[in-house]
């Protein structure tokens, strides 16, 4: 006798065009999971989701932005309020194929010390079939660089690999994990908020792996392009935090040089302002 894990899926909206978010809750609908909640990050998400028979999708609305991470804790909060064992997070412009939650729930199965698992990221629409992201690495700056980005897939990237850190857009957490290390932190509003519950995650003996046989389809996002400038801001001073952090002094000094290189470089005042 054994009892299946519950397993619940948070997809994060902002201001995504209807057409987009509905295939993102169709794919999800049609490959399994316990129970859906959709997020609206202070938008305006309930007429997308009209369509959707009652019940299937849990709508939650935060009522301003909270950013990426403010707005996946409300749906990590109300999952594991839910009683889930596991939650895949998921942003709303990814597309899964079938199989794939099931895929990475089986190896958190397999092995207890994951905290945490990731599908392929492709782009979409991309041909031949290019890679988005098979996980995170980090650089000696503080950068994170998505693994395999912008490469084809062509056979080299089909091998589970054990990670640093796995990307916040689509990946599935163990809800242990969370109870002992924490969720999002709050502050970094977006953009490395991933990293650091990694490198936390990490810090507690947890370990991190991609599994490409599941696979996600990434659109593409308007968001950070119509948040240029904050996008920037984030992106710059969230780098220098996970350095002061997590890091040695002679990484922390290298990427402090790096922002001072930055500030010849528009947008300058968010440059200014993330250092």
């Amino acid at each position: 006798f054994r009892v299946e894990p519950m397993i619940a899926v948070v997809i994060l909206t902002y201001i995504a065009p209807a057409e987009m978010l509905r295939s993102a809750v169709s794919s999800v609908l049609a490959s399994g999971g316990d129970h859906l909640i959709v997020v609206d990050n202070g938008s305006s998400a309930a007429e997308s989701l009209a369509l959707f028979p009652g019940g299937r999708v849990h709508l939650l609305s935060t009522g301003r932005n909270l950013g990426f991470a403010g707005g996946m804790n409300v749906g990590i909060e109300a999952a594991i309020s839910a009683g889930a064992d596991h939650v895949a997070l998921l942003n709303d412009d990814m597309v899964v194929d079938p199989g794939w939650l099931e895929t990475l729930v089986g190896e958190l199965g397999r092995d207890p010390s994951l905290g945490a698992v990731q599908p392929k990221l492709l782009f979409a629409g991309r041909e031949p079939a290019t890679v988005n992201s098979v996980g995170v690495t980090i650089g000696r700056d503080g950068a994170g660089t998505d693994i395999g980005y912008g490469e084809l897939d062509d056979g080299r990237f089909d091998t589970p690999i054990d990670l640093r850190c796995c990307t916040g857009g689509a990946v599935l957490l163990r809800v242990a994990m969370l109870r002992q290390v924490g969720l999002f932190d709050q502050r970094l509003f977006m953009y490395y908020e991933d990293v650091d519950l990694c490198l936390r995650g990490a810090s507690a003996g947890w370990k991190f792996r991609c599994l490409p046989s599941a696979r996600v389809w990434h659109i593409g996002s308007a968001t950070a392009d119509t948040m240029a400038s904050t996008a920037v801001f984030h992106r710059e001073r969230n780098r220098l935090w996970m350095l002061f952090r997590w890091a040695p002094w002679t990484d922390v000094a290298r990427g402090l040089w790096l922002s001072v290189r930055r500030l010849r470089h528009p947008p300058r005042a968010a440059h200014a302002r993330a250092l």
